[in-house]
């Protein structure tokens, strides 16, 4: 007499194995209390700088500039990143969030322009496109941090573009991380560096959920004994 697998445990079983590392998603969370984690500047040039205190809880942050010289009222530039090419955050934030269930990523940011700013993010694959955008609308004041939340939901009013692609193409296989703000007309030409920190980022899970591939382990360690 043994034990074996059922096919239908042993396809679970499997499809679990290949979700290990989505379901690590759940959870993930960038503090940047060692260092800036590989998270670069707006040209992705160059590794943000580091602040060891002075944080939304007093701890350690992220941070960047940006000259508007050149920008024009419209103009949406990405002036922080997390991307899989330049290893941030230890690939904590890449993979496929519907698989593990991810539901909501929330950050905090601050900056020292001159008027108030309204934030977005861009979702995209490690080959840049496609990506989705989702503008967070409410403003962000001068120096100020201000956390921001994004609901990862195909229905989110919040997302203004697929780039014509879709939701399920898009964040089964997130590789980048970029966040930026929507230039108004207060800003557009202002010609002086403007900081912008970022702390605290977050991807969260249905409230009491185990996502797919959790489900899939505890069907994957089902088993049965077959017929004498």
């Amino acid at each position: 007499m043994f034990i074996t697998t059922s096919r239908a445990g042993a396809a679970a079983a499997a499809l679990a194995c290949a979700s290990i590392a989505s379901a690590s998603l759940v959870g993930a969370t960038e503090t940047f209390d060692a260092g800036s984690a590989n998270w670069t500047n707006a040209a992705g040039t160059a590794f943000l700088d580091w602040f060891p205190g002075g944080g939304p809880d007093g701890s350690a942050y992220a941070s960047g500039t940006f000259n508007f010289a050149g920008s024009n009222a419209g103009d949406t530039p990405v002036l922080l990143r997390a991307e899989a090419p330049a290893g941030a955050s230890a690939g904590a934030f890449f993979g496929d969030y519907i698989t593990a269930g991810v539901t909501e990523l929330r950050f905090s940011v601050r900056h020292d322009g001159p008027v108030p700013m309204t934030f977005f993010t861009r979702f995209a694959t490690a080959g840049n496109f496609p990506g989705a955008t989702a503008i967070v609308f409410a403003p962000v004041f001068s120096n100020t941090w201000t956390e921001l939340s994004i609901a990862i939901d195909p229905a989110n009013p919040a997302f203004v573009t697929f780039e014509g692609s879709d939701f399920s193409t898009i964040f089964s296989n997130i590789g980048r991380l970029q966040f930026g703000v929507s230039v108004d007309a207060g800003l557009a030409g202002f010609d002086q560096p403007v900081r912008f920190d970022i702390d605290n980022v977050r991807l969260i899970p249905a409230p009491g959920g185990i996502g797919l591939a959790g489900m899939l382990l505890i069907a994957g360690a089902r088993r049965r004994r077959p017929a004498n």
